[in-house]
């Protein structure tokens, strides 16, 4: 398997330029990775790195499209200050997008912003939540109608530890694999799933395809394994940014990350037809949404 990293030199947030090779590499599931674009905390801010600030229930930090933040603990100064680093992320991560490929800009969709000091080794979950396991995103509850999951990730790490990811085959490769074993879309169920409040909206087909693959990746241990795949560590100082609904990946080891989410309707890409949701409609041949 070919490398699914693409390495960019860009050390400066407002810099970025938008290059035809690498918004395919993206577009195209690869994972674009600036090891010398770090976020540079302030002074103050170095108390905010501690697992303490986590409220016990949750699992990461956040902050809303309007400045509430969500998931720490602590008094008002250290919620003003916590709330500070992550929209001074949110505004780099969101410059960075606009520089890299500004045809999106105008369609973007801002989701919130998050701060992880959880150490990820120590994260006991399910299998179908275990993200050491590689998969792509999808989310049970939430149907998005093929519309792009593009994240814009940095390690604020202060001990020098790297975000250590495993980064797997192409997406339609996954789906060729995964497709054949995946359970038939049902209409009434899907209506069912909603009228239960399970779902927040009515499951489409490709929702319902998107998580079969999910699932079928995360419950086949022979394919964790063995199947293609590459080990990348990113230290601190460093940033990348995918689409991790259409980029296999598994997160292995790690504490302390920012992380912006910004949506984008497939149609509004540089190349629709490379998106999981043209994929997967060519591959079985129907409209899934």
């Amino acid at each position: 398997m070919e490398t699914q990293l693409v390495e960019l030199d860009l050390t400066d947030w407002n810099a970025a330029t938008p290059n035809e090779a690498w918004i395919a590499e993206l577009e195209a599931g690869k994972v674009l990775y600036f090891p010398r674009l770090g976020f540079e905390l302030l002074p103050e801010e170095r108390s905010l790195l501690t697992p303490s600030l986590l409220s016990p229930d949750v699992r990461n930090i956040s902050l809303d499209a309007n400045g509430k933040l969500k998931g720490a603990v602590g008094d008002e100064a250290v919620q003003r200050a916590a709330a500070a680093m992550v929209g001074r992320f949110r505004a780099q991560a969101t410059q960075l997008i606009h520089g890299l490929l500004p045809h999106y800009t105008p369609a973007l969709r801002l989701a919130p912003t998050s701060y992880r000091p959880a150490k990820v080794e120590t994260r006991v979950q399910s299998w179908r939540a275990d993200d050491r396991r590689l998969h792509v995103d999808s989310f049970p509850s939430r149907p998005n109608y093929g519309e792009r999951i593009l994240r814009v990730f940095t390690n604020v790490n202060p001990e020098g530890a790297p975000r250590v990811w495993r980064v797997g085959e192409p997406f339609e490769d996954i789906a060729k694999r995964f497709l054949p074993s995946a359970k038939p879309y049902v209409r009434w169920q899907a209506k069912l799933l909603r009228a239960l409040r399970v779902t927040k909206s009515f499951r489409s087909e490709y929702d319902h395809l998107m998580l079969q693959l999910h699932d079928g990746m995360k419950s086949d241990m022979a394919y964790q394994e063995n199947s293609p795949q590459e080990t990348a560590k990113f230290p601190p100082g460093s940033v990348w940014v995918c689409f991790s609904d259409q980029t296999s990946h598994a997160v292995m080891a790690g504490q302390y990350m920012l992380e912006q989410t910004l949506h984008l309707a497939a149609s509004k890409q540089y190349n629709p037809e490379s998106s999981p949701l043209a994929i997967l409609s060519r591959l079985t041949g129907r409209t899934l949404v």
